[in-house]
């Protein structure tokens, strides 16, 4: 019998160990892309190609991060949970011939104040020290932080399809948060994937470069420390900061239909900025400066020339 107990414990073992081995599975940029226009994808990869990232080390991180434009004022943006440096490229090619632009991708730093050095450390190496953000669902969310916590640096502030400090998403993900660390990344990565195929892709207006974007951080793009560090961070907690006392100009730009930011959450961030111009745009979904650059763009610019 106990020879039967220990071989039962061996194969437990055995699965268990194939499981956290089991690599997550890869695509190339051609199979995840090759639905989406010619056109698009190949302006993705000649802007990735000709434009090599800069990086800095803070904290034994690397940070990724790419400027474009020799404007006078600075374009600072903050991605997602699921997004990349170049998740902007259509809206920074669009501005860097009037602004200076950087855009940054985050390591596994799992606080928004580690973050912040990142992003203080990329501003120093460049010799910038004023910015105005542009920040999308998690980096709205760390833009709100930046202007709370570092005021003296942010010029202007656009907090898009995001939501503001509350303790509604650490309570709803309390069970799943604790259990990322034993999941292994391909599962993680797995639901990702299916997320983006039932909510992400058709709230988009089933655009195929929404589709492809995160389906390519699901494949191999961002690591499971990453996922991990960023879900920390959005329920990272911080007092909203008083933009009108700072005298920092801000817009939210948010979606009807966002399938990640609820609409009490999309209430509660604009009781939180009642002085912030808002533009809500109908059935784009959570990436609208992906499938809507050209309509994002000129709502960044309107913001600037009239703020």
């Amino acid at each position: 019998m106990k020879k039967v107990i220990l071989f039962v414990l061996a194969v437990l073992v055995v699965a268990v160990l194939a499981a956290y081995l089991f690599p997550t599975p890869r695509k190339s940029f051609d199979e995840l892309y090759e639905r989406v226009d010619e056109e698009t994808a190949v302006s993705l990869q000649t802007f990735r190609q000709t434009h090599p990232v800069r990086q800095v080390e803070v904290g034994g991180q690397s940070w990724e991060y790419l400027v474009l434009g020799q404007g006078e004022e600075t374009i600072l943006f903050l991605h997602g949970m699921t997004g990349a440096y170049d998740i902007w490229w259509q809206v920074m090619e669009n501005l860097a011939a009037d602004y200076r632009v950087i855009s940054l991708t985050y390591p596994a730093v799992n606080s928004l104040d580690g973050m912040a050095q990142g992003v203080q450390a990329i501003l120093q190496a460049e010799g910038v020290t004023t910015v105005n953000l542009v920040g999308s669902s998690l980096g709205g969310y760390f833009a709100q932080y930046l202007v709370a916590e570092h005021p003296e640096m942010v010029e202007t502030a656009v907090f898009a399809n995001t939501f503001p400090p509350n303790d509604i998403i650490a309570e709803e993900n309390k069970t799943l948060g604790g259990l990322l660390p034993v999941i292994p990344e391909w599962a993680i990565m797995g639901v990702l994937k299916g997320n983006t195929e039932t909510g992400l892709y058709p709230a988009a207006g089933n655009s195929e470069l929404v589709r492809a974007f995160v389906l390519e951080q699901a494949y191999g793009r961002m690591s499971k420390a990453q996922f991990m560090a960023r879900y920390h961070a959005v329920i990272d907690p911080f007092t909203a900061p008083d933009v009108a006392a700072a005298g920092i100009p801000v817009m939210i730009i948010e979606a009807d239909n966002d399938p990640l930011v609820a609409a009490p959450l999309r209430q509660m961030l604009k009781e939180t900025y009642p002085e912030a111009a808002v533009h809500t745009l109908h059935a784009v979904g959570h990436f609208p400066y992906l499938n809507e650059p050209q309509k994002y763009t000129e709502l960044l610019q309107e913001f600037w020339q009239t703020g």
